[in-house]
């Protein structure tokens, strides 16, 4: 069972309507390269509502990969904060944090992230299995995912016996297999083809629309963003939000949300 985790701190207004998932507070991110400071994110602040579809678009080097690895515990900011279903991470352990990613978030990366031993029934069965989960019931849930991703034929197939959609498909049943209410993906389209985008695309907005999940989604394509609830775009390390309706610009006019 995950660790007890400290109160959260006073919040702030959340941006959007329902219940706050994340509230992301100043967020500073620097890197360092030999004698040169890197600024990746400058005093990033927005929220993210309980079954929200969130894009995050913008040119690369834009911090868009850290700011998700910020959301979901990864990695730990230089200033600020990240509050997560009311628990601040600054306050957490690096084991209450993993606990927080196990029970409650789902991550979806670019380059799938399998192990290549395990075959796709074994990888989907690991985060179950580290959660606690018993072998019978971690085996069956992850068989289920499978199969109703398209996979059912394929459990024993190792991911170098797989197609890039087919990879996906099973790092997506990965990230749902403990039941977590949030997903991060991290450019899922990325390395497929049109035709294997497509299907994760359907996948994901399902899960959203249907499965009621809050997605926070880093993508290039401008297109699939215009899907999201609402779009932040990644400039100069700052978050710009565009409005409703509108098709994302990766050069806008700056407009810090929260402004």
């Amino acid at each position: 069972m995950p660790a007890s985790s400290s109160p959260a701190a006073e919040r702030p207004a959340t941006t959007g309507a329902g219940t706050p998932v994340f509230e992301v507070r100043d967020l500073r991110r620097h890197f360092r390269l030999e004698r040169h400071r890197i600024e990746v994110l400058r005093g990033v602040s927005f929220g993210v509502s309980q079954g929200e579809w969130l894009a995050l678009v913008g040119r690369s080097g834009s911090g868009k990969t850290t700011l998700l690895h910020l959301l979901g515990g990864l990695d730990r900011p230089s200033a600020g904060d990240v509050v997560c279903l009311g628990q601040s991470y600054r306050q957490m352990s690096e084991a209450q944090r993993t606990a927080m990613r196990l029970r409650h978030i789902g991550y979806v990366f670019q380059s799938y992230h399998l192990f290549p031993e395990l075959n796709a029934h074994e990888n989907v069965m690991l985060p179950a299995l580290h959660w606690g989960w018993d072998r019978h019931r971690a085996r069956e849930r992850a068989a289920e995912l499978l199969a109703r991703f398209g996979l059912g034929e394929r459990l024993r197939h190792r991911p170098q016996e797989l197609s890039g959609g087919e990879q996906q498909r099973v790092a997506l049943a990965r990230a749902l297999v403990n039941e977590p209410g949030i997903l991060l993906a991290d450019e899922p389209t990325g390395n497929l083809d049109v035709a294997a985008a497509k299907e994760i695309v359907a996948l994901l907005t399902e899960l959203h629309q249907t499965g009621g999940k809050t997605l926070v989604m880093v993508t290039h394509d401008l297109d699939l963003a215009a899907r999201a609830d609402r779009t932040l775009v990644m400039r100069g390390g700052e978050a710009v939000a565009v409005p409703r309706g509108t098709r994302a610009d990766l050069d806008p006019p700056m407009s810090l949300v929260g402004a």
